[in-house]
């Protein structure tokens, strides 16, 4: 496996860039700053290649203009409602980052943290993470760690680990913005989408999800049937309006299998994933602004699995509590392809 320097913060820790190639033509560069994906390389129906993940050159880009581009997010990837939550009878204080939510683990969360790397071979790298007891607010030390494997097939797996010596929660994902046409090539309201989802999240006016499991049929929210990402997100409903197009939680259907495809009908490549996650928040990349990053409105979207937003304050959605002696693991699966 390649390494090389990739810089260092603005605090001066030292940052390493590792490349994974499965030798058939699938190529990921992989940063131990935040656990980013700085690239994935797949070739096309015609053969060229192109980076279908949104990344930064350098250091400072990601340290400044960066949006989570390809990062870990945690402890809590997405929202928790007014940056507080209450476990075992005691209340906790998160740093608040977004309004008066906290978002992708608060203000210094995983994605801004430096990870220490363990590399096997050609295609498989482990990064990890103590976050000590306390970190933007959350309970007890928390050991994370996430191992990335590229396989023959076309696959890039996604293992995440994590222990804890203090009842704590987790939600840990990782914040990919995907372009199969390439990034920077333009927007993703050609691509076609499908989620294995028959209910989403409808959210409030902060995005928080009103504890509501809403059937998506009928709705622009139905994406059981392929649907390019443009053809509705524009429309007159009133989530559409709060997200400013998809910025959404969908409740995958039980089962095993393909829970979310992608085609970019252009260029042939075909994502598909498969997640043991329950839930995907799906992003248009609404509030890209060329001014602050260096991409613009729509250039990607993101398929965020994990677990649901505001779990913590919602007793009715599946459990993010962790507690000594329990391992979390999670394990996602983007697999890549051609379709003629």
């Amino acid at each position: 496996m390649k390494s090389e320097d990739f810089g260092t913060t603005a605090a001066g820790e030292r940052v390493e860039r590792f490349l994974l190639d499965n030798g058939g033509g699938l190529r990921v560069r992989i940063l131990t700053y935040g656990a980013v994906i700085q690239s994935i390389e797949v070739p096309g129906a015609s053969g060229d290649v192109a980076d279908v993940v949104l990344g930064c050159e350098t250091m400072p880009d990601y340290e400044t203009r960066s949006r989570y581009f390809g990062a870990v997010v945690g402890r809590y990837g997405n929202r928790i409602a007014g940056g507080r939550f209450t476990l075992d009878g005691v209340t906790y204080e998160l740093a608040r980052n977004q309004g008066t939510n906290s978002l992708h683990g608060g203000l210094r969360g995983f994605d801004k943290r430096v990870w220490t790397a363990e590399p096997t071979g050609d295609d498989v790298l482990t990064l990890s993470y103590v976050s000590p007891d306390g970190e933007e607010g959350y309970p007890g030390t928390l050991r994370a760690s996430i191992t990335y494997t590229v396989t023959l097939s076309g696959e890039l797996r996604l293992d995440y680990r994590a222990t804890t010596d203090a009842p704590t929660v987790l939600n840990l994902t990782n914040h990919s913005y995907f372009n199969l046409a390439g990034a920077g090539s333009g927007d993703i309201l050609d691509h076609v989408v499908t989620l294995d989802a028959d209910r989403y999240l409808p959210v409030d006016d902060s995005k928080i999800p009103t504890g509501e499991l809403a059937p998506v049929a009928g709705t622009p929210f139905d994406f059981t049937r392929p649907h390019p990402a443009g053809e509705r997100i524009g429309a007159d409903d009133p989530q559409i309006r709060i997200g400013d197009g998809y910025d959404h939680c969908w409740v995958f259907n039980p089962g095993d299998g393909i829970k979310a495809r992608v085609v970019h009908p252009g260029s042939g490549r075909t994502m598909e994933v498969l997640t043991t996650e329950p839930g995907v928040q799906f992003y248009t990349s609404n509030s890209l602004d060329p001014a602050a990053t260096p991409y613009g409105r729509h250039a990607a979207l993101c398929l965020e699995t994990q677990h649901f937003p505001d779990s913590p304050n919602q007793r009715s959605f599946p459990s993010t509590v962790l507690r000594p002696g329990e391992e979390f693991s999670s394990t996602t699966t983007y697999r890549f392809s051609v379709t003629s």
